[in-house]
């Protein structure tokens, strides 16, 4: 199995009880740019240790993802 890059495996470690932050939040949270969350994501999901699910407002919007890591108790 390949290695996470630090980036991913802090994106990892803060979703883990967290389910719909948005990019936004988590890059403020671990001071990082939103494009580099982006990356952490798809890296996440390409080594199979994440899944997102689009949300969308009743109206249509897009809201925040839900985000699903190997460790949580409800995947």
């Amino acid at each position: 199995m390949k290695k996470l890059s630090k980036n991913a495996a802090g994106v990892r470690y803060y979703l883990h009880g967290r389910k719909t932050p948005s990019v936004r939040q988590i890059a403020d949270d671990l001071n990082i740019s939103r494009s580099t969350v982006f990356r952490a994501l798809k890296e996440l999901e390409t080594a199979g240790m994440l899944t997102r699910e689009n949300r969308r407002r009743k109206h249509g919007g897009q809201t925040s993802n839900l985000y699903r890591t190997g460790d949580d108790k409800h995947v």
